[in-house]
């Protein structure tokens, strides 16, 4: 655990000086997010792995702040002392991950639709700047914003505006009790089910479709719990059984994910139709992985959020990520010097253009990373 803060102004001063474009890295376990381009390759690396330690934890106010190259294997382990934890489950790529790469790469879990996004548990961060001024944004509290909200910007911005050195966050107690249950249907039955079930006042916690079966979790007090499981209809999972499963899926080690095939993520509405008809009707086919024949296809977060394996046409992806309501990403298992992220409206770009130039004027910091005239 250590305090760089002081060397990374440093090494930022110097690049603004000498106009060195800079590629912020931390664990390196979400390296292949994003866009790859020879512009990237010549950056000099900016390693923020070393500033690390939990600053300040006060398991009564549920508030924990951390540097951002504290990983979170150590996060998570002080908050399970406390019988409290992530409510937005990051993801884990690598024992090297770091909070401060989760909060850039905006990645949250299986619970993400009930227990929030990253993004939403962020109270503030500290960051540098192109400039090398090392600011402070937010607290410790929740209603501590005016103007643009800079410390959520932060979420999915992948360090293009600026190197965030500090984050507070809000943490939740564990969950009391929890349950999973599993029954066998098809997409469409499924995506109709979820949003059943979402829309009513139950300690529903997550909910799945892969490989032809429908996961619900549940999770809160025992007797709500246990009334629900009772009530919906199911085979409940083994404890065990059910925790390595939602975990496989929380990381990306499940069966689906395997393979060099590109991987596409959907976030779009969860009433949404399946994606199957979509394809169909176009000229897009994801070939069947052999051995796996609903492994093309996986639907999590109640269907708003859709995965798909294999080869397929970027401009059509969009398309249909648009009529759902949506946007569509290539995640991984491509070559990525070309776009990776939906294209955005033209009024946006404006204001994300705007944004960037007033934290990072000379465009110092992870230049191209997000689109190539970002």
């Amino acid at each position: 655990m250590a305090d760089i803060s002081k060397q990374l102004v440093s090494e930022v001063l110097a690049a603004s000086q000498s106009n060195t474009p800079l590629t912020i890295q931390g664990g390196g376990t979400k390296s292949f997010l994003g866009r790859d381009t020879e512009q990237r390759a010549k950056c000099q690396v900016l390693n923020v792995s070393e500033h690390s330690g939990i600053v300040n934890y006060q398991p009564v106010e549920l508030v924990l702040t951390a540097r951002a190259g504290t990983r979170l294997s150590e996060i998570e382990k002080t908050l399970d002392d406390n019988n409290q934890m992530l409510a937005f489950e990051p993801p884990h790529f690598g024992e090297s991950d770091t909070l401060g790469g989760t909060l850039a790469c905006n990645l949250s879990g299986p619970a993400r639709p009930w227990g929030g996004s990253v993004r939403d548990h962020v109270l503030g961060i500290r960051l540098i700047n192109g400039k090398a001024e090392h600011l402070r944004f937010g607290g410790q509290v929740m209603k501590n914003v005016a103007g643009y909200d800079v410390s959520r910007l932060q979420a999915g911005a992948m360090g293009t505006l600026g190197v965030v050195t500090e984050i507070s966050l809000k943490v939740l107690p564990k969950h009391a009790h929890t349950v999973t249950l599993k029954q066998a249907m098809d997409a469409q039955a499924a995506i109709d089910l979820m949003n059943q079930r979402a829309g009513v006042a139950k300690p529903l916690n997550a909910a799945c479709w892969m490989d032809g079966y429908l996961y619900i979790r549940l999770a809160g007090a025992e007797s709500s719990v246990e009334a629900t499981a009772k009530e919906w209809s199911g085979e409940r999972v083994d404890d065990d059984d059910a925790t390595e499963f939602w975990r496989c899926l929380r990381d990306q080690q499940s069966s689906f994910f395997g393979g060099d095939s590109p991987l596409w993520r959907f976030s779009v509405k969860p009433t949404s139709p399946d994606f199957a008809l979509s394809f169909q009707a176009g000229t897009t086919e994801i070939p069947t992985m052999s051995g796996e024949p609903q492994g093309r296809q996986l639907i999590d977060w109640g269907g708003a959020q859709r995965w798909y394996k294999g080869h397929a046409d970027w401009q059509e992806m969009q398309t249909i990520a648009a009529e759902a309501g949506g946007q569509v990403s290539i995640f991984r298992g491509v070559v990525r010097d070309a776009e990776v992220f939906h294209e955005q409206a033209p009024a946006l770009q404006l204001i994300q253009k705007r944004l960037k130039h007033n934290f990072d004027p000379q465009g110092l910091f992870n230049p191209g990373r997000l689109y190539h005239w970002l």
